[in-house]
């Protein structure tokens, strides 16, 4: 079965190079399995900008990046918007409707034009009742995914907030980056008010930051672009 991703996106998008049942969610599944996953997958194009879930709503579908990048974010108590991370093509979004949660907890916005690929509940639990070893493998890998977020807020406890900040850019850089010759080059602009975020401390405080890892020669910036030296 051929995948119309293409067709919709356009020639100028940069697609993935996996199909659905190929990314990390869907791993080690079976043929028929994988052909099925297919089938019943919708798709769905999002402007930059366009909010493709928000916070707060009836949590019933979700999707895998085609192509393009979504910011997930999340608004406390206070009104504050906190960004939580950056998902890029490839990674899944929606995972919260496997549980018994029955609203999102977080807003996904599209960063550029984005292409969203996936199901609604009641049609993700229809495939797996009929191909149950999809429900297996998908538990799997969750938990894989859960492991390297739990390293990841590990990184928090640093109490130098240079070396939280680096912590957290290097993350950032090996999962949405490029490898260049001088290290991990980030592609995509990320703001002092996305990584005072991301890091947990002031903007003034990550301008400082990112003044001595610069001196330092621990990162390198041109223009919108930054590369992490690892």
């Amino acid at each position: 079965m051929g995948c119309i991703c293409e067709q919709l996106a356009g020639p100028e998008a940069v697609l993935s190079p996996v199909c659905i049942g190929h990314l990390w969610i869907f791993q080690n599944l079976k043929a028929a399995e994988l052909e099925a996953l297919a089938e019943h997958a919708e798709r769905k194009i999002f402007e930059r900008g366009a909010v493709i879930v928000q916070q707060g709503d009836r949590a019933d579908r979700m999707f895998l990046i085609k192509a393009g990048r979504v910011k997930l974010g999340k608004v406390t108590e206070d009104g504050a918007e906190t960004t939580l991370d950056i998902r890029k093509a490839g990674d899944f979004l929606g995972e919260n409707i496997l549980s018994e949660e029955a609203v999102y907890p977080v807003s996904a916005v599209a960063l550029e034009q984005t292409l969203i690929c996936g199901f609604t509940k009641e049609r993700f639990e229809r495939i797996v009742l009929q191909h149950p070893n999809i429900g297996l493998q998908v538990i799997k890998n969750l938990s894989e995914r859960i492991h390297s977020l739990t390293e990841r807020v590990g990184s928090m406890s640093l109490t130098n907030l240079e070396e939280r900040l680096y912590t957290v850019l290097t993350n950032v850089a090996r999962e949405h980056g490029k490898r260049g010759a001088a290290g991990y080059v980030i592609q995509f602009p990320l703001t002092h008010e996305d990584l005072s975020f991301l890091v947990g401390a002031h903007r003034v405080s990550i301008t400082r930051a990112l003044k001595h890892l610069k001196e330092a020669g621990r990162i390198r910036q041109q223009g919108r672009t930054l590369t992490v030296a690892l």
